[in-house]
């Protein structure tokens, strides 16, 4: 059972793509300068703007934006989770918010689109309408890598449970969440729905974020890694930057071990339809 470091990068993105990228290229180098084998970006990293501006700056997996990270990844020889994109597709003047994971040599390994879109309107609070603009993934994603298993998802998908725990019967030991948290829920909901999520599929749980004021709402920030006893092991001030942890595998293997909630399911119990 092997032991890495893990960073979370948490910038404050805008309307200028090539800005957020040197921003996010430097993060990345200051990364691997201090050992992290493995990388998170946050969501939307390469672009937050109006919606026209979206269109405009979408591309498809392969695009710039990617290339220039598969780059990053070759020259430091890490695993380089992408945060997520705005995902063109052929045909559709709607879009998809998609993840990609690198490897060590720039290949692209998996790629996640986001589940559960943003359709909310909070009393006093944020609203939004993803669906509006965009188009809801149906695959849900584990990735064998040389480091970890690792479960792909985005923001508002960690607000269903259901998707961590399929990932987690699936072998999942590290989850990305990257995300772009509104101020407003953040302060209530952000740390303790990762913790959750890490305690209740003893896995660690890597959580980059935006911060800043976007136009539609001010971010939360306080990107986190959480360990799979659910500690939060490493936290962002509130500033752009990088965290890092230690990933011990060991570690979730004891913990799974004195506490076996995987094993001690009752599925043939769990029928509600």
């Amino acid at each position: 059972m092997g032991k890495f470091l893990a960073a979370a990068v948490q910038i404050d993105s805008q309307g200028d793509k090539q800005e957020n990228l040197a921003k996010i290229e430097k993060l990345i180098d200051e990364a691997a300068g201090r050992g992290a084998k493995l990388v998170g970006l946050p969501e939307m990293m390469n672009y937050i703007g109006d919606e026209a501006g979206e269109q405009a700056n979408a591309e498809s997996i392969t695009g710039p934006t990617i290339q220039r990270l598969m780059k990053k990844a070759r020259q430091h020889s890490l695993w380089l989770h992408c945060g997520s994109i705005f995902e063109r597709i052929p045909g559709d003047n709607k879009l998809y918010n998609t993840t990609v994971l690198l490897d060590p040599q720039g290949e692209i390994a998996a790629s996640y689109r986001k589940i559960h879109l943003f359709d909310v309107e909070v009393m006093n609070g944020p609203s939004a309408l993803e669906s509006r603009t965009k188009k809801p993934g149906r695959e849900i994603v584990v990735v064998p890598t040389g480091l970890a298993k690792i479960g792909l998802s985005i923001c508002y998908d960690l607000r269903f449970p259901e998707i961590y725990r399929i990932m987690a019967l699936r072998g999942t030991e590290v989850f990305f969440v990257p995300a772009e948290f509104t101020l407003f829920t953040g302060k209530d909901h952000w740390e303790t729905l990762l913790r959750a999520r890490a305690i209740e599929n003893q896995c660690y749980v890597i959580a980059p974020a935006q911060i800043g004021v976007k136009p539609r709402f001010q971010t939360y920030g306080k990107s986190m890694i959480v360990d799979p006893w659910g500690n939060v092991i490493a936290k962002s001030s509130d500033q752009e930057g990088i965290i890092l942890a230690e990933i011990d595998l060991a570690l979730l293997y004891r913990i799974r071990a004195q506490i076996p909630g995987l094993k001690n399911r009752k599925p043939e119990s769990y029928q509600w339809e």
